[in-house]
């Protein structure tokens, strides 16, 4: 591999740093499969792409982000390792994975000069833009474009993606512009008698849920409630709190205060046609109540600190998701929906409470929700052919 005067400049100044103090575990027997996301967001598709290469191939993996993980039987998860020579080869001495696959766009030249200069094959997937991961740290002449001759293949969102890892110096012949990897399945279980059961009780009654919902919030979904009623006197609300603590005085709060009839769940009461208000018992049914509800507010992304929930697990269940302009953690899921148009922002009670009477109309909401669905399914064709890639690249070819 060229080494270019940038990489050399490059790793003089990262040599002055303090070495890389992390403690490494042992590592595991067999063969050994490395994949890197810059942060949590990033790594999802890299999670299930793990789980595949696990439980299909037999391979071990070594995830690395500088975010925390879900734990994940047979990975092994570490920070990102140092980017200098000593690091790198460090890393690598202690690991020596048989492959690598990075995810994003995110370049960290020296250990990828390593790494392709011991010939271990490099695969770039869910490629957005080419950065270093020093961007603003000194100007390093042709240190992009030989870091991204390190890879292989690099496998992008789409074609302008493609096109900048191009003007970067990815081999030509390696860049595909396929999308994006399928995202590990967010959709919880429930018991399908259960969901049989309640959805025979619920009959055809219209209904819409708050998962997740904090205190904080609670003003807004009952006034929403209480505006969507007008159209339709039957509509049933399900609040999922946020805690389970909450599910007793919000039920008193509800019935007491809003002179409403609401059936609890921690009282092993139902949802009879009568009442109005459902309150679960937390969130650990939420896997039952998506099934059952047409329409999700997903909680705390109005007032709140953000939102509470994956909005992919309500996609992958079809239920049509409003949410407000607090996404937390799943600010990159959110745009994802909203450049699909699969889900819909509110700002208010009263947007909540309008929106939730537009979606009542069940050709609007499978709308929605079928673009829901979309958005959480894709990928799958793309982590097939980047499996593809790795067992051909391990197997010996190019």
């Amino acid at each position: 591999m060229v080494h270019s005067l940038g990489l050399t400049l490059y790793n003089l100044r990262t040599r002055r740093e303090t070495p890389d103090q992390t403690t490494r575990p042992d590592r595991p027997p067999g063969r050994l499969i490395w994949l890197h996301a810059p942060s949590a967001d990033t790594s999802l598709g890299l999670l299930e792409l793990a789980r595949r290469l696990i439980e299909e191939d037999g391979f071990g993996i070594l995830m690395t982000c500088d975010s925390d993980l879900p734990a994940q039987k047979g990975m092994i998860a570490q920070p990102a390792p140092g980017d200098s020579p000593l690091d790198a080869r460090a890393f690598l001495d202690h690991w020596q994975p048989e492959l690598g696959v990075f995810s994003d766009g995110e370049l960290r030249p020296s250990i990828l000069h390593e790494a392709a200069e011991r010939g271990i094959p490099l695969i770039l997937v869910d490629g957005r833009s080419p950065r270093l991961i020093r961007q603003n740290d000194g100007w390093y002449p042709g240190l992009m474009r030989s870091a991204m001759q390190a890879f292989r293949h690099v496998v992008t969102l789409d074609e302008a993606s493609a096109r900048a890892f191009r003007r970067s110096g990815a081999l030509l012949s390696g860049v595909q512009p396929i999308g994006r990897l399928e995202e590990e399945s967010a959709a919880p279980p429930c018991l399908e008698a259960e969901r049989a059961a309640l959805a025979r009780l619920l009959a055809t009654r219209p209904v819409w849920l708050a998962a997740g919902l904090p205190e904080i919030e609670e003003h807004a979904v009952i006034t929403a409630h209480r505006a969507a009623q007008n159209l339709a006197h039957r509509l049933l609300l399900i609040i999922a709190p946020e805690t389970p603590e909450r599910a007793a005085p919000l039920s008193k709060l509800l019935a007491e205060r809003e002179g409403w009839i609401v059936g609890e769940r921690g009282a092993d009461e139902e949802p009879e046609p009568d009442v109005d208000v459902y309150v679960a018992d937390g969130m650990t049914e939420l896997g039952l109540w998506y099934r059952l509800a047409p329409i999700t507010f997903l909680g705390g992304s109005l007032h709140g600190t953000g939102c509470v929930r994956n909005p992919m697990e309500a996609a992958s269940l079809g239920s049509a998701i409003l949410h407000g302009p607090r996404p937390g953690r799943f600010g990159g899921i959110f745009g994802r929906l909203g450049a699909a148009r699969a889900a819909r922002a509110i700002g208010s009670s009263i947007d909540l409470g309008e929106a939730v009477s537009d979606l009542l109309s069940p050709d609007r909401a499978a709308k929605l929700a079928q673009a829901a669905w979309d958005v959480a399914t894709e990928g799958a064709d793309v982590t097939e052919h980047v499996i593809g890639l790795v067992r051909t690249l391990t197997d010996g070819g190019a």
